[in-house]
């Protein structure tokens, strides 16, 4: 191979591993980004397995942002076992995306089951400061900007409305544009119109869809960097030594 060509494959592969470190960044933001929403959302998710797309995207990216530094460094250098300890850590992040990605579409396909308990949190509202239900509700309401589990009616459904003479819904449900709002169900205007079903789902389809996508982006550009280092492993170039006869 000449030297031109090998210098080719080796800016190739330079650039490829700063593509891949790139993935890398928004996988590991994903993955971030998931384990926030159940942070903040986990009282109306039915259980914890929903972060496990995200622990195996954490785990993908930081061997993502392992590999692109290899790779880079490879781009310098000529090693056959940097080369084949390149391989393998592609290989190995293939694997752990692939995990991430099915995991994040099978989630995505539930979620109407994930956020079930959403509808019981919000009939247990008392509206206490000391009530965690409550603050957690209050909170979501003024996060997402939304009102009710379908929208502002399914305050009237419950108890704490009943019990507070069934003239206003919480203050959290207020649409941040009318500073005036007090919650009046005779001002639905000034309410938030959606429910907060429909933004948690939003959300968690949002995250979850760039999970499922990190696989197909990995799997492209590990070809390209498969297709690179065979390239360059095929023909590494031999040291030549010069035997001396002895007299």
């Amino acid at each position: 191979m000449s030297d031109q060509r090998r210098k080719a494959l080796k800016t190739i592969l330079q650039l490829t591993c700063q593509i891949l470190w790139v993935v890398g960044l928004v996988v590991g933001l994903s993955g971030v980004y998931l384990l926030m929403i159940y942070r903040q959302s986990s009282l109306f998710l039915s259980h914890s397995y929903i972060t496990l797309p995200a622990v195996f995207a954490l785990a993908s990216a930081a061997f993502l942002l392992a590999s692109g530094c290899l790779g880079s460094w490879l781009s310098f250098r000529d090693s056959t076992f940097l080369q084949g300890l390149f391989v393998y850590l592609l290989v190995l992040v293939f694997c752990l995306e692939s995990t991430a990605s099915a995991l994040a579409y099978f989630h995505s396909t539930k979620l109407d089951s994930e956020i079930a308990p959403l509808r019981g949190v919000f009939q247990n509202y008392t509206g206490s400061s000391k009530d965690l239900n409550s603050r957690a509700v209050d909170a979501a309401q003024e996060e997402l900007q939304c009102c009710g589990v379908h929208d502002y009616r399914d305050w009237l459904e419950t108890s704490w409305f009943n019990s507070t003479g069934g003239l206003c819904v919480p203050h959290s449900c207020c649409n941040s544009t009318f500073p005036s709002c007090n919650g009046a169900v005779d001002q639905p205007w000034q309410l938030y119109a959606q429910g907060c079903q429909v933004k948690l789902e939003i959300r968690l389809q949002f995250v979850l869809s760039f999970l499922i996508w990190g696989s197909p982006l990995v799997f492209l550009v590990e070809v390209v960097l498969f297709l690179t280092v065979a390239q360059l492993m095929r023909h590494q170039p031999v040291m030549d030594y010069q035997v001396l006869d002895k007299n």
